[in-house]
């Protein structure tokens, strides 16, 4: 097999003799010509139009290949559906008995071929309803845009295996990459920093991430915020100190919307827990961890209850270090015996990855099913939750509009989401750095605070 695999294909003496007859100075000399009348605009557009065709090459392949019997060695329409997509289909083609490997034509893009690793169609158990939901995904360093920085190559990498995982974490990490950038970036002659930084530096880098692994809410708003903050700059102005600016701006960022926000709001949050109260939450979520060894520092005595995730298990952590700092834990491994453990608690704690304009919560799968038994309770629901998650313009109804597939538990018969969508209604309060929730919907509390604070950096 290994000497079939390294021939070549069928039909590839016929392709040759076709070249020979061919006039060949035709197609060489035409290319470069019309290529030297492209302006930077032109190039950019053609660009993103092979990127586009490239990408309904790839879909139709996979339609085709799913459609057609698997083996097809010779001529027709196989050959001529591959284009972009032809590594995938030559990696289920080697899957195949006593088949015949196709030939790699080279790249045009001068990338090189997929591995099989990565050509694996991950998404062929997926309804067709469910298309539209993102998924991560390991995109190979040498298929990365040559302008990615190496910094930006390690964390899209890390993103994309959740080493990195919650959305504050992963906003912690691209920050730092793209000061990185920013120290090594240096404007090229005739261009200036606020308009070439973006779109030719930035840009890229943020394109790699997203196909890594879909965006959180906080990402999307860093990088609008930073995006503003570089197109603010005059033409005019030194590169030097615009970079420093940047960097300034990053720093400040880093320190006020996550490091004082996360001791704001798990002060706010440990000073609401009363001697002798119950606690409930679900998984590990770091803002309610902080918050419930903070309440225990300050000297007070209460219980908590964990309701963990049975896919994640993160609450096992969790139980683990409050036991440890003299907490006492009732842990539960997943939902069952959910409501008379609920009923039992004074107040329910739940961290959020993101919270949208008409005030629902986006947080771990499972969280709908805490808050809905909570209401149902009595019992108090408080999210805690920074305002870099906040989203003023999105709103959101259900869990399939924006949501992510776990890449882990996606087989052939089933697959499991990432996130789940809480109504505002089973929210008693949400709790961010610069004040309490209190008894206000989340949806009123985050316009008020979005409009009163007057932040630059939200404005």
């Amino acid at each position: 097999m290994a000497g079939e695999s390294n021939g070549a294909p069928t039909g590839a003496p016929a392709a040759h003799d076709g070249k020979k007859n061919a006039p060949a100075p035709a197609t060489p000399t035409a290319a470069p010509a019309n290529t030297e009348k492209l302006t930077a605009a032109q190039l950019k557009a053609k660009a993103k139009a092979e990127k586009a065709a490239r990408r309904a090459q790839v879909k139709d392949a996979r339609a085709a290949a799913a459609v057609a019997p698997p083996a097809q060695d010779k001529g027709g329409a196989g050959a001529d559906a591959k284009g972009k997509g032809k590594g995938k289909q030559d990696g289920q083609q080697s899957q195949n008995k006593g088949g015949h490997l196709q030939a790699h034509r080279p790249s045009m893009s001068g990338r090189r071929p997929s591995m099989p690793f990565f050509e694996k169609d991950v998404r062929g158990g997926i309804p067709e309803s469910f298309s539209h939901v993102p998924m991560a995904k390991r995109i190979p360093t040498s298929q990365a845009h040559k302008d990615v920085h190496p910094t930006v190559l390690a964390v899209g990498q890390q993103m994309a295996a959740f080493a990195i995982k919650d959305s504050i974490s992963r906003l912690r990490a691209m920050l730092l990459a793209f000061r990185k950038v920013i120290e090594s970036y240096e404007t090229p002659e005739g261009n200036s920093l606020s308009r070439h930084l973006v779109p030719h530096v930035l840009n890229p880098q943020i394109e790699y991430l997203t196909e890594c692994r879909p965006m959180c809410f906080a990402m999307g708003n860093a990088i609008r915020l930073l995006k503003g903050k570089v197109n603010k700059f005059d033409i005019d102005a030194a590169e030097e100190e615009a970079k420093e600016d940047l960097l300034e701006w990053i720093d400040v960022l880093l320190n006020e919307r996550i490091t004082l926000a996360e001791y704001a709001i798990a002060r706010n949050a440990a000073e609401s827990i009363n001697e002798g109260d119950t606690i409930l939450t679900y998984g590990r979520h770091r803002l309610v961890e902080k918050t419930l060894l903070d309440a225990k520092q300050s000297g007070k005595s209460f219980d908590v209850t964990i309701i963990d995730d049975p896919y994640e298990r993160e609450g096992q952590e969790l139980a683990q270090t409050l036991r440890q700092a003299g907490i006492p834990v009732l842990y539960s491994p997943n939902l069952g015996g959910l409501r008379p453990k609920v009923a039992a608690a004074s107040n329910v704690f739940l961290g959020g990855e993101a919270i949208f304009a008409n005030g629902s919560l986006q947080a771990s799968s499972g969280t709908a099913d805490v808050a809905m038994a909570a209401e149902n309770a009595g019992v108090k629901v408080i999210v805690l939750c920074e305002t870099i998650n906040f989203d003023r313009d999105r709103v959101s109804v259900d869990s399939l509009t924006y949501n992510e597939i776990d890449p882990e538990r996606n087989t052939a018969d089933c697959f499991r989401l990432l996130f789940d969508n809480t109504h505002e209604k089973y929210i008693t309060g949400v709790m961010t750095e610069f004040e309490s929730g209190g008894g206000n919907s989340p949806a009123q509390a985050i316009l008020a605070l979005l409009r009163k604070q007057e932040d630059p950096l939200i404005a």
